[in-house]
């Protein structure tokens, strides 16, 4: 798509960027991070490097009569070897809180990973264009949504109309951790994914710290959320655990406690809610680890795990669930702001029968939003632990 403006209007990005942690500048422009510097030197391994500069809920916000907006950014795309190729990234175009538009970035960076031999490397490509046109000229508030699963270095934002930082909304920050799911994983687009869909619905400004296998209970993360300001603080816990298959019971309930005893370091009164995990069959009663089943075009995932190893402490998706409710019971009764929301009652059988996760770990587009629309009902309208007080 060209574009027939003849003059645009160049803004400086950074003052427009919402949901990140920290920026970092770099030669050609700025790259957002979900998570701050001292901690990602904590874990120099690149999964965790890759998925926190995927910019799950980071949008740039702002208000304008633009007709035209252009962002240069310079993506780097996952490329699994041996596998189905991922869409580009989408670039969602929200006006006065409705979807307006989406666009994609096609080149720049990859990271080509195989998944039979673990080795990667990456090829350097050249920057692109998300290009939206056709707007009303009226003054409209605008949220550029970047991709929740592509490595987004910010270049360039264009209009042909001034461009200024949106007003403070007023509304609550709400801050987010858990695994891939959380990030957006099979969502199409990132004002799609279910923790973008709970944050419209709820009328919440979303901070996402979802990274894609990384929900481990890291006591970095634990310390950066510590650190982050928000009204609202919800942990997403499980389902990461059993993938990996880092931890056996012994550690878990003390790895619980010590997370969540430093975010109450930073943040002592603060709504906080436990979400255990939503349905996946294959984990249920099957500990992990999980691993890729590579027979067919679309990677699908199988538990590797032996269901008589759970007397041993294996963790399984059960376990998890009935140790979550026990120690948020148990820390409740000196914790009156702390909560906690089964998963199960986001997604369960019933859902699963209609909505089945397409690589048996991950809900689907549709999933997503009925995850996003539950958790909005469940935990942000009258009567939730989110609900807002007067």
């Amino acid at each position: 798509m060209t574009s027939d403006v003849t003059e645009w209007i160049t803004t400086p990005i950074e003052p427009l960027l919402r949901g990140a942690l920290e920026v970092e500048r770099t030669e050609q422009g700025l790259v957002p991070h979900r998570m701050p510097a001292w901690a990602r030197k904590q874990h120099p391994a690149a999964q965790l490097a890759t998925v926190e500069a995927q910019p799950s809920g980071v949008r740039l916000v702002f208000r304008t009569r633009a007709t035209a907006i252009e962002l240069d950014t310079m993506p780097t795309k996952i490329v699994f070897v041996g596998g189905q190729d991922n869409p580009d990234g989408v670039y969602d175009l929200v006006v006065d809180g409705r979807l307006a538009g989406q666009a994609t970035v096609s080149g720049g960076h990859e990271f080509r990973f195989d998944m039979r031999t673990l080795s990667s490397e990456t090829r350097s490509g050249e920057p692109g264009t998300a290009r939206f046109s056709g707007l009303s000229g009226d003054v409209k508030d605008v949220e550029i949504w970047l991709p929740h699963n592509e490595r987004t270095e910010l270049i360039a934002l264009r209009s042909d109309a001034p461009v200024e930082a949106a007003a403070d909304s007023g509304r609550r920050v709400w801050l987010h951790h858990g695994s891939s799911l959380s990030q957006g994983s099979n969502a199409q687009s990132p004002s799609g994914t279910w923790p973008a869909v709970a944050a419209a619905a709820g009328g919440v400004e979303l901070v996402n710290m979802g990274l894609g296998g990384n929900a481990l209970l890291d006591p970095f993360t634990a310390r950066a959320m510590r650190d982050t300001p928000a009204d609202v603080i919800s942990v997403k816990i499980g389902i990461a655990l059993v993938n990996t298959d880092v931890m056996r019971l012994r550690a878990f309930a003390p790895a619980v406690h010590g997370f969540l005893d430093t975010i109450r370091e930073g943040h002592p009164d603060t709504p906080l809610l436990v979400v255990s995990p939503v349905l996946c069959p294959m984990h249920e009663d099957t500990p992990g680890p999980t691993a890729p089943d590579l027979d067919g075009e679309q990677v699908s995932y199988r538990a590797t795990g032996d269901p008589a190893e759970v007397a041993a402490g294996k963790l399984t998706l059960t376990v998890i669930r009935q140790e979550l409710a026990r120690i948020t019971q148990q820390r409740a009764a000196e914790d009156p702001n702390l909560y906690y929301l089964d998963g199960l009652s986001l997604y369960g059988e019933k859902d699963f029968a209609e909505l089945p996760l397409p690589d048996r770990l991950h809900p689907d587009e549709a999933g997503h939003r009925l995850i996003g629309e539950r958790f909005a009902e469940q935990v942000f309208a009258d009567g939730g632990p989110f609900a807002a007080r007067a």
